[in-house]
């Protein structure tokens, strides 16, 4: 995909259209479903929590409904984040998006990390269900990212991600660059956090991405239609 050429409809259809605050209340995540549905976006993105409410509130439109995993910090166990995937498969999630346990690939546990994305993504395979990997790059050197995009490489899941979007920073150019460029054709590039304007998401999409997280959706598509 290239920004130069991308259409309005193609634009939103990358959009996961993201609400993942605390505080957020049922008539936020109707308004959210509302505006993802009118739209077309790609997925709604929000905590595990709500997932049967928005699947009811999407079930006559083709967006997804994404739950986000061991967020945003990623330090739960295999099985704990096994056991929060399950339940989110079974009361309708489309997508799954789980953090790594950043933790254990700082102590050098590849093996690890590893045993962890395979577990994810085969039980997302199993029920027909996308699986996305956080890596939460503000917090990893640019070894720890191509180590990632190596396993990731070997394991398929359907997308590596960049951020959570609560870490210190959010998504690069240069960090989706390197994800893209290791992973090659065989996982797609989810760029997340911070990019809040159409100049910024044009630069992902240019990058490699293929889908864009964020809260600014709007936002975007009206710089979009503005250029």
């Amino acid at each position: 995909m290239n920004s130069s050429t991308i259409t309005r409809e193609q634009l939103a259809s990358m959009f996961d259209h993201t609400l993942l605050k605390a505080f957020a209340k049922e008539e936020d995540f109707e308004q959210l479903c509302r505006d993802a549905a009118e739209n077309k976006f790609a997925m709604v993105a929000i905590n595990s929590a709500p997932v049967k409410l928005c699947k009811e509130l999407l079930k006559d439109s083709q967006v997804h409904v994404g739950a986000a995993i061991s967020f945003p910090l990623g330090q739960t166990t295999i099985e704990v984040k096994e056991f929060e995937t399950k339940k989110a498969i079974q009361e309708g999630t489309d997508e799954i998006d789980y953090v790594i346990n950043i933790g254990e690939l700082k102590n050098g546990n590849l093996d690890y990390i590893k045993r962890e994305m395979q577990v994810i993504t085969k039980l997302c395979k199993e029920n027909n269900v996308m699986s996305k990997v956080i890596f939460e790059t503000c917090y990893l050197t640019k070894e720890e990212i191509k180590q990632l995009c190596l396993i990731a490489k070997e394991v398929k899941p359907d997308f590596i991600k960049t951020s959570t979007g609560f870490g210190t920073a959010g998504a690069t150019v240069e960090d989706v660059k390197l994800m893209k460029e290791t992973v090659g054709d065989s996982v797609q590039v989810k760029a997340a956090g911070g990019i809040r304007d159409w100049k910024t998401c044009a630069a992902m999409i240019d990058a490699g991405a293929t889908r864009i997280g964020t809260s600014s959706s709007f936002k975007i598509l009206e710089e979009f239609d503005a250029r």
